[in-house]
């Protein structure tokens, strides 16, 4: 559904030269094992990225999984590829993130505090990924089929609906469909049986079809091209900066959501997205975001900056996520966190005045 991978078990298990480098790093040769994990670094963190949802989380894990795979190396029998191991650490620390404590969300704007009491949508912890972190994953360079089951794999409503199912159903709906493990190898992995991780996928795909029929999965949208793109970035930065919510509203498709993770909000429609601009939005004192265009899973994206005027500078607020359906916007996903902003190579505070980050 989402990927054309092979099985991670696939080939040779381990060549001479990894043989060589394993021997190396078991006797306790760091760079042996930089030389060991390197070529699967960026893979590993993005596929705790999709079971977690969130990138600082998914730089934990992956942390995380290092350290578990240096400290229990002459565990590893090779019975299965290192990077099938190594895949297996990473899911299984991953099982268990979410049982530990989170940095606080910000705190909720008064000009929402209404909207989110009155909310019964559910909380998801997401954040987006940087397109230049992506970009270093070698099985998409030049590759139209993978790089479309990437973007399939990366999209924030599809990601969403992932974060809302239980843990396990996660994992295996992730290893199956986005990795193309088997559900064999995928039992041996979690420790289970073929059936029950069989078992596990139906449910799953299940859940996410059910989501696709209530219309809060995106599929199929057709790619923006770069002319396109750019102009509706720069018409979206345009009317944002001159507050002409009317202009802003007549870039969104007629079935446009607007969210906010991981507060309770979601706005779909048209109309409902230009009355929260209209009425929110333009409530909010002071001058208006300052957006720098960046890239975020497949998709433009949007650094926000917010004036402080108490040190005259502006302070990074957060990032847009513009997701884009042919030459409308479909999506805006808001994620007022400034610890976002530096994963995507900019900085945490910016000069102020209209030459800023230009």
């Amino acid at each position: 559904m989402y990927s054309s991978a092979v099985s991670l078990d696939a080939g040779t298990r381990v060549d001479a030269t990894e043989a060589a480098a394993l021997a190396a790093a078991s006797a306790g040769d760091h760079d042996a094992f930089r030389r060991l994990t390197d070529p699967y670094a960026r893979e590993l963190h993005v596929h705790c990225y999709r079971l977690l949802g969130s990138v600082q989380d998914a730089e934990d894990a992956f942390q995380d999984t290092l350290l578990r795979a240096w400290r229990h190396l002459a565990s590893f029998q090779g019975r299965s590829s290192f990077r099938a191991w190594l895949y297996r650490i990473a899911t299984n620390v991953c099982l268990t993130e979410r049982a530990r404590v989170r940095t606080p969300p910000p705190p909720i704007p008064p000009a929402l505090a209404d909207a989110v009491a009155a909310s019964s949508e559910p909380v998801i912890h997401l954040s987006p990924y940087p397109d230049a972190l992506l970009d270093e994953l070698p099985a998409t360079t030049g590759n139209p089929v993978a790089e479309y089951d990437l973007r399939e794999s990366v999209q924030l409503a599809f990601l969403t609906a992932v974060q809302l199912l239980p843990p396990r159903q996660r994992a295996v709906l992730i290893l199956c469909e986005v990795a193309g493990w088997s559900a064999r190898e995928v039992a041996d992995l979690l420790d289970s049986t073929t059936a029950s991780v069989n078992s596990a996928l139906q449910r799953a795909r299940a859940a996410i079809e059910q989501q696709r029929k209530a219309g809060r999965l995106y599929v199929g949208q057709a790619v923006a091209t770069d002319e396109v793109e750019r102009s509706l970035v720069g018409r979206y930065v345009a009317a944002w900066e001159a507050r002409d919510f009317d202009r802003l509203a007549s870039l969104l498709k007629s079935d446009a959501v607007l969210t906010m993770p991981p507060l309770p909000l979601r706005y779909e429609g048209r109309e409902a997205v230009a009355r929260f601009f209209a009425t929110i939005v333009a409530a909010v004192p002071g001058a208006p975001l300052h957006l720098v265009p960046t890239r975020a899973n497949r998709q433009p994206a949007l650094a926000g900056y917010r004036f402080d005027p108490a040190v005259a500078r502006l302070r990074a607020w957060g990032v847009l996520v513009l997701t884009l359906d042919g030459e409308g916007i479909a999506e805006i996903s808001g994620f007022n966190d400034p610890g976002l902003v530096p994963w995507f190579g900019h900085p945490a505070e910016l000069a102020s005045g209209p030459a800023a980050a230009r």
